[in-house]
């Protein structure tokens, strides 16, 4: 798998990583304006955009059934191909059904090459350098996020572009990114071949458990804890624009050296540090009557995620090497569970009392905690799991 020069698997893995933050983030930035501007959208309409856009999601287990036709790494390159021109076009169709198509074809890119991308770095990583890697890769795509953020700044306020030039030129320098990382690169092989059909193992139960809960609290986070600072204490969008550039500059600074303390002190402490973390994040939120302290939380919780590396290593280290692909996909739809039960669920909790939802939030992540516990100090396949070896 060691090619000449540059051309190897973890510079593949660094540029892609660059691709997503780049188009994704443009098409989250502009999307509520745009369609608020441009397609005379109300709740009912955002909302029901937002449910499609969670659709492929759930279907990201079906990559293993693709995968008996196209290479992973191909692809993958397929997924950042529809990822990237349903950035690129989604402003010339300003319409409820337009938006649909194109946030379905994006979106569709997007969970794809999330899923295979987990899949692949967990192949051509060893456990050993996994962490430390994992951490690179997401610094690569926070400082990407911090250029694209800082671009649409200055094509909104300075140049005065309109939303369709924003939306090609992101889209477009994202996907001649993605072509030419397709021509440059050559099709990297793997030492085990995967299978192609679904897998679910009692023995990785614990990591579906960790995988299901960290998606619960990923969307407290993004629906929850955005929208508490624009209620309660009146952020504007260039407050919450702050927020997400010093969250960005945060990963850029303090991801790799995340993944380098999971290499070292393994995946149970990084977890049990992240959960206890979250505890106290989540109780702040109840709490809190400082919209500075809000802040403070708010970069807080988001510098916790990168500590959900750990999950994943766990997984690297425990699994049958065959299982990379179709674990990825099944663990991708498992975490997607949460993302249609808890914003309805818990915005009519909302409605009677918000700080109700992150006390909630606060348990959710206790009983992470007791299930981080679980995980031996040092797991392996046969060694899944501290208790409740279920074979």
């Amino acid at each position: 798998m060691q090619t000449s020069n540059w051309r190897t698997p973890q510079n593949f893995l660094m540029l892609i990583s660059v691709i997503v933050p780049l188009s994704f983030s443009a098409w989250s930035a502009l999307l509520n304006n745009f369609v608020v501007e441009k397609a005379a959208f109300d709740g009912a309409d955002i909302g029901l955009l937002q449910s499609v856009r969670e659709i492929p999601g759930f279907l990201a287990f079906s990559v293993v059934f693709v995968l008996l036709f196209i290479r992973e790494q191909r692809f993958m390159i397929v997924s950042l191909i529809m990822l990237t021109v349903g950035t690129a076009i989604t402003g010339l169709f300003p319409s409820m059904t337009g938006l649909l198509l194109t946030t379905l074809l994006m979106s569709t890119g997007f969970h794809y090459f999330e899923t295979l991308k987990q899949s692949l770095s967990l192949q051509w990583l060893s456990k050993q350098e996994a962490p430390e890697m994992l951490g690179r890769l997401l610094s690569v795509g926070a400082a990407a996020s911090l250029v694209t953020y800082g671009g649409i700044w200055l094509m909104t306020r300075i140049l005065h572009w309109d939303y369709v030039t924003i939306y090609l030129v992101c889209g477009g320098i994202a996907l001649l990114l993605t072509l030419f990382i397709a021509l440059a690169f050559p099709s990297f092989s793997s030492t085990v071949v995967q299978n192609k059909k679904l897998v679910l193992r009692k023995r990785y139960w614990l990591y579906y458990a960790l995988t299901f809960m960290s998606g619960a609290r990923r969307q407290i986070f993004t629906v929850f804890a955005g929208f508490l600072m624009v209620e309660k204490f009146g952020f504007s969008v260039s407050d919450i624009t702050l927020l997400f550039l010093i969250n960005y500059l945060f990963n850029f600074l303090f991801a790799k050296k995340i993944g380098r303390f999971i290499g070292r002190f393994g995946e149970r402490n990084a977890l049990i540090i992240e959960y206890v973390g979250l505890i106290g994040v989540f109780v702040g939120y109840g709490l809190v009557q400082s919209a500075e302290w809000a802040a403070a939380l708010y970069v807080i919780d988001h510098l916790f995620f990168a500590l959900a590396l750990a999950i994943n290593t766990y997984f690297q280290k425990i699994a049958d090497p065959a299982d990379m692909a179709s674990t990825a996909g099944v663990a991708f739809t498992i975490n997607h569970i949460a993302a249609v039960v808890i914003p309805v669920t818990f915005g009519a909790i909302w409605l009677w009392s918000p700080a109700l939802v992150f006390y909630i939030g606060a348990v959710m992540a206790a009983i992470s905690l007791l299930l981080s516990l679980n995980i031996p100090n040092k797991p392996c396949e046969g060694l899944e799991v501290r208790v409740l070896r279920w074979q």
